[in-house]
């Protein structure tokens, strides 16, 4: 089988990911969970996943019908590292809800005109209308930390985002919009083993990207970029919510308890929402741990 960007994943495992993080992956057991200080050694079990996400699933349901029939917005942005499960989140968030009130906003380059166009004006125009919910995958922080990263924007367009972004959230918050910042974190190991599975499975090569080859080398680049992001950008109007995304399972859970948490809706159960595990699921401190 011809691996894509002519196998530079594998080879990058082979020399040049550091020792550590190659033992790590040669050593961990099915669904042992690598990251140290990941509070959980194992993925949880796929029955209890389920049993919890169908009564979530109902609960999504019914947050939906509750935006149609008062008129409110919801926006969620989901960021993280790559590879940190913000399309399979999204997919569980979506899954059962009604496509036409509900949309994913993924993004891709910037066309010749849009790159001429304020920043946050291609975001803006898929902002939701009354009843709606928009998913972005990936959003404008692209300019504080991928862009950043790889010389994409000059320091200048970086600094006039940051001065830009408080009062551009305070507007999405003044205008009625529900609106959430979730952030999936990933441990080094854990990232390149998904990379490598990606690698080696025709269904899901497609997932990768040059970005994610030539960002392997780049995970202390990627820390600063997204320790100063954090520390700039947790508005007490917007917040982040940070959630540790080692195992899918327990992410997508938090995911959706989050979410459903921000909307008052007719009929809502707390009891099927259930509490949100605070061990995986906080603010931006989370990730320092």
């Amino acid at each position: 089988m011809t691996l894509p960007f002519d196998g530079a994943i594998s080879r990058y495992f082979r020399e040049g990911a550091p020792k550590e993080v190659r033992k790590a992956i040669e050593n961990a057991g099915k669904d042992e969970i690598m990251t140290a200080s990941y509070p959980y050694r194992e993925e949880m079990k796929g029955k209890d996943y389920s049993a919890q996400m169908e009564a979530l699933q109902i609960e999504l349901a019914k947050m939906q019908s509750g935006l149609k029939a008062t008129g409110k917005r919801l926006v969620v942005v989901f960021e993280g590292r790559d590879a940190a499960g913000k399309g399979g989140t999204i997919k569980a968030v979506t899954e059962n809800l009604n496509p036409r009130q509900a949309y994913v906003v993924a993004l891709s380059k910037p066309s010749e005109r849009e790159s001429q166009q304020w920043y946050f004006q291609r975001y803006v125009d898929w902002f939701p209308a009354k009843g709606e919910v928009a998913l972005y995958d990936r959003s404008w922080y692209n300019r504080a930390m991928i862009e950043h990263v790889f010389g994409f924007c000059t320091p200048e367009q970086r600094a006039k985002f940051f001065r830009q972004l408080p009062e551009f959230e305070q507007m999405i918050v003044d205008e009625g919009i529900i609106f959430l910042k979730i952030w999936l974190e990933v441990g080094r190991a854990e990232q390149l083993k998904r990379f490598l599975d990606r690698e080696g499975d025709l269904l899901k090569q497609w997932k990768l990207s040059q970005i994610d080859v030539d960002g392997l080398a780049k995970w202390d680049d990627y820390c600063a970029a997204i320790d100063e992001t954090m520390e700039r950008t947790h508005f007490k109007h917007a917040p982040w919510t940070v959630i540790l995304s080692d195992d899918k399972k327990r992410a997508r859970i938090a995911a959706i308890q989050t979410i459903l948490g921000a909307v008052d809706y007719a009929g809502k159960d707390a009891g099927a929402i259930g509490k949100i595990d605070d061990r995986i699921c906080g603010g931006p401190k989370l990730r320092a741990k």
